[in-house]
């Protein structure tokens, strides 16, 4: 499994740098650290409309989100945009795992996302960092307010 990763992360590396001629980029793909970790996948639909799609561990168990958001440059620094937007999430989490719970259960959510952030594109390279929060509000299921998902995500752009 590490030397299957490691040859896609190698692909992807000399890919993105055959393909990186500026700090735009139509895809990105990587890893999201935070207290949920995991990938993340992002789609420009135009200049500023971008489509994110994140799947994240924590607590015993999976958690899949939908973004739509929107970009603009940010300081007049190429390569560095600001961002914000909205979206939905289903997660399926281990009771014994989730401090929240007072049973063994499992359990499944429902919810809506918001997310606020800065991403940054080296000039003349594929790689792309991004900081962001993204507070949720589980509708169903367990149902409250989540406001310390916090990430760095570390992609590669793809033209």
């Amino acid at each position: 499994m590490k030397k299957l990763f490691l040859l896609v992360t190698t692909s992807l590396i000399i890919a993105s740098a055959a393909n990186a001629q500026n700090t735009d980029y139509k895809t990105a793909v990587g890893l999201r650290a935070g207290l949920s970790a995991g990938l993340t996948v992002k789609h420009f639909l135009s200049q500023k409309g971008a489509l994110e799609g994140l799947v994240s561990s924590r607590w015993g168990g999976v958690n899949i989100t939908g973004l739509y958001e929107v970009h603009d440059i940010a300081f007049d620094e190429p390569g560095l945009r600001w961002y914000y937007g909205a979206g939905g999430h289903v997660g399926f989490w281990d009771g014994n795992k989730n401090p929240w719970f007072d049973d063994n259960d499992n359990h499944s959510v429902i919810g809506v996302d918001l997310i606020l952030g800065m991403e940054y594109t080296i000039p003349g390279s594929p790689v792309n960092l991004s900081l962001d929060w993204k507070p949720g509000f589980n509708l169903v299921g367990y149902s409250g307010f989540w406001g310390d998902e916090f990430a760095l995500s570390l992609r590669f752009a793809f033209k």
